[in-house]
């Protein structure tokens, strides 16, 4: 096959050759064949015009051209610019002598030499074309050929000093790995302070974390900090069609990296190429695993790599080869999760330091209305505060951008206002329902606000903020989440009756199944007792032994489904005997949620409170 393609190769420049000596000839006979054509469409009269025209003396001029044997005649009373042509015989005695009787103008003028240079500047100017075509031909093939030569190079960026503009002051949010990681630098910079002990430097530090949680950033910054040479690559660059390519690209990095050493190694998503290995079936010799077995032993195989520390970041730890987390390999494993409410201030703080923000915007207020926001959501929603801010013309960032952006950034773009009608009315109902049975539930999270502006798919939208971070839930607070979201369908059905009720209850009751279940399968919370029924989910891989499969009896199965629709209904009745209680209430708060089209959060539960403190001094 490769012979083949030289040959093909060599082939090209003749083609070429040929096709333009072709083409040169065609255009001289076209040249000729029109020249031709022109002089005898544009001849007027024949030779006894000619003879006659001189004999009666209107001729003024006359000029031969020996190389045509054409006359061109100049009349007295034709243009002077435009002569007669007339076609002359081999022999023109005649002609001539009487041109001399008459004593009329005459010259003799070829135009051979303008035909011949003409034809000789075409011929030049189509060589130097053929010639420009075969040494643009000639480079393509050579680059063609280099890059064959270096397919299997590695593609890893390499700074001997990294100059990324990062360092560890500029992450927040994640102070734990980053004192893991200093730890790293400090032994890169200082390694007699940890050998001293014995200690010996860690092969590989794998982060692992949500997207967004800063795990690139903190590679970043440790190339920043570290004044050590730097390889930056991706996973997915090891890996080509080709089998052998990505094993020859990391054993390339290596033999670079050790040359440079002590360095460091970043690969982004090494889950592209360090994906668990299969059993062999269906051919055991694909190049992911040529890959993987080439990087297994480089990083800990039978040469060492004193002085390389591989950084890896991943958010699928679950996907990833056992030997590749064995310690020798990847001795540290840091966890970058998402930021608690200090992590989030922090994270604000360094993201708004070049933004305009009004001095009266409170980022411990955005930090308290952000939990599970990753840095990457919260410099989303600055930048989206920032844009809406040119938007609306304003010199600085204010919170009134700073919670449209929220909203957007959680719920989608906002859309159109319904206009008042039963529909309006209906919708307005199923949120109130949610917000008032959320608020009126023990163990509920406070209300943040409700709204009947649509946003992305959903007609309106009723937020609950926790009050602090909720590392564990109890049972009370799961059972009052699922009584707050089958608020709006209790609202719905106690209001306008079953036969009324609509879809919009399709996303609540979608989460109630599964975290009711979650409740009875997973936490124990059921009289089934305290039994783990189902495990965590896995993905399926090839002769891999995690398979999602039911650990338990089909009489088990029945008695799960009873206690999650036990759960469920108990919880549904307890939404509509609240509903029930505070129809007054819920009825005041739609007028107000249709005039308003949103209730901020405080306003809502200061009227919730207020009209429990009447209700009770009229009971008593």
């Amino acid at each position: 096959m490769h012979n083949y393609h030289q040959k093909l190769n060599q082939d090209k420049p003749r083609k070429i050759l040929s096709f333009m000596a072709g083409s040169l000839i065609l255009l001289q006979s076209i040249f000729s064949g029109n020249a031709v054509l022109a002089q005898v469409k544009n001849q007027q009269f024949d030779y006894s015009d000619l003879l006659r025209s001189i004999q009666t003396g209107e001729v003024n001029k006359i000029t031969i051209d020996p190389a045509t044997n054409i006359a061109y005649v100049y009349l007295s009373e034709g243009d002077e610019n435009k002569p007669q042509k007339v076609k002359l015989f081999n022999q023109n005695p005649e002609l001539i002598a009487k041109i001399r009787e008459k004593g009329i103008d005459f010259a003799v003028e070829s135009s051979a030499a303008n035909t011949v240079a003409v034809i000789n500047t075409m011929q030049l100017g189509i060589f130097l074309i053929v010639i420009i075509g075969l040494f643009v031909l000639i480079k393509r093939s050579a680059g063609s050929a280099a890059g064959a030569m270096n397919f299997g190079k590695s593609r890893a960026k390499f700074q001997m000093e990294a100059t990324t503009g990062i360092e560890f002051k500029d992450v927040a949010g994640i102070e734990e790995a980053k004192e893991e990681l200093q730890e790293v630098v400090v032994f890169l910079k200082t390694p007699d302070k940890f050998t001293a002990v014995g200690a010996k430097i860690p092969r590989g530090v794998l982060l692992v974390g949500p997207p967004g949680t800063g795990k690139t950033l903190l590679a970043k910054a440790i190339a920043g900090e570290a004044e050590v040479p730097f390889f930056s690559i991706s996973g997915s660059e090891f890996v080509e069609m080709f089998v052998g390519v990505g094993a020859s690209r990391v054993r390339d990095l290596f033999k670079k990296a050790k040359e440079n050493a002590p360095c460091l190694v970043f690969i982004d998503e090494i889950d592209a190429v360090g994906r668990q290995r299969g059993t062999g079936i269906g051919g055991g010799n694909d190049e992911r695993e040529q890959t993987l077995n080439q990087l297994l032993t480089e990083m800990d195989g039978f040469e060492g790599n004193t002085g390389i520390i591989v950084i890896a970041a991943t958010n699928r730890p679950d996907v990833l080869d056992s030997a590749l987390l064995r310690p020798g390999r990847f001795d540290r494993q840091v966890i970058v999760d998402y930021p608690d409410l200090k992590g989030r201030l922090g994270i604000l703080d360094v993201h708004g330091a070049n933004k305009k923000i009004d001095p009266d915007v409170s980022l411990e207020a955005i930090a308290q209305r952000t939990p599970g926001f990753s840095g990457a959501d919260l410099a989303n929603l600055l930048n989206e505060a920032a844009i809406l801010t040119a938007r609306r013309r304003k010199e600085a960032i204010t919170m009134d951008e700073i919670n449209a952006a929220i909203d957007r950034v959680i719920a989608g773009m906002e859309g159109t206002p319904l206009v008042d009608s039963k529909s309006k009315r209906l919708i307005a109902y199923h949120e109130i329902g949610h917000g008032i049975v959320g608020t009126l539930t023990k163990g509920h999270d406070p209300v943040e606000k409700v709204t009947l502006i649509p946003r992305g798919q959903a007609k309106g939208l009723t937020w609950f903020t926790p009050d602090e971070e909720q590392g564990l839930v109890s049972k009370t607070q799961l059972f009052a989440r699922i009584t707050g979201l089958l608020g709006g369908r209790a609202a719905e059905e106690v209001i306008f009756g079953d036969g009324e009720v609509t879809t919009g209850a399709g996303n609540d009751i979608d989460r109630v199944t599964h975290l009711t279940r979650q409740m009875v399968t997973k936490f124990g919370m059921s009289p089934l007792g305290l039994l783990a029924l189902e495990g965590e989910e896995q993905p399926l891989f090839l002769g891999s032994d995690s398979v999602n499969r039911t650990e338990y009896s089909q009489e088990i199965a029945e008695k799960i489904d009873l206690q999650i629709r036990g759960i469920i209904l108990k919880c549904y009745e307890d939404a509509k005997q609240i509903i029930i209680d505070n129809r007054a209430l819920i009825d005041f708060l739609v007028d107000l949620l249709v005039e308003k089209e949103t209730i901020e959060g405080d306003v809502f539960r200061q009227i919730v409170k207020d009209y429990s403190f009447k209700k009770q001094v009229l009971n008593v």
